[in-house]
């Protein structure tokens, strides 16, 4: 890990997060981000970071505490005590998975894990929003590939799903 500020054993924190049902207890600097520790620290490889840490992709899109936040941009001293869902914590039979599979909703895959956990986020909030509701939803997620459509279409059915009981 790259950094360019001088970390101390007088500035690390000890933190403790729960991610994806298992505890993890880290040594952080106050300023590294969740992103740099879920990533470079704990090895979680579904994140991303297309936009080199600016907050500008959606890319690297966790859930904390059952909100979508951009891991680039949140500090993972302000993460201590919480709850993180990563794309390596959803059941495969989950059905944003399933859709996003159906409908070919990605092309390089890239921005998929941003994706997914948006709208998982938004369907574990709101079990039948609309299709304007969905699409502000993901508007914080960029598809260099174009693929919105299918994207579009994966959430939509995975909402129409989950309105039925069907998991």
């Amino acid at each position: 890990m790259q950094d360019n500020y001088l970390v101390t054993n007088n500035n690390l924190r000890n933190i403790r997060l729960k991610i994806n049902g298992r505890t993890f207890e880290v040594t952080v600097a106050p300023h590294w981000t969740l992103y740099q520790v879920l990533k470079d620290q704990l090895g979680f490889t579904s994140i991303k970071d297309m936009c080199l840490g600016h907050g500008a992709c959606g890319s690297c899109t966790v859930i904390l505490d059952g909100r979508p936040v951009l891991s680039c941009l949140t500090l993972a001293v302000d993460c201590d005590g919480k709850t993180i869902e990563t794309v390596e914590g959803i059941d495969p039979k989950h059905p944003v998975i399933e859709t996003f599979i159906k409908h070919h909703a990605f092309q390089c895959g890239y921005c998929t894990p941003g994706f997914v956990m948006t709208a998982k986020a938004l369907l574990d909030r709101k079990k039948n929003p609309t299709i304007e509701e969905i699409i502000e939803a993901l508007s914080g997620n960029i598809c260099r590939c174009g693929a919105y459509q299918l994207i579009l279409n994966a959430v939509i059915e995975a909402t129409e799903r989950l309105a039925k009981g069907n998991r």
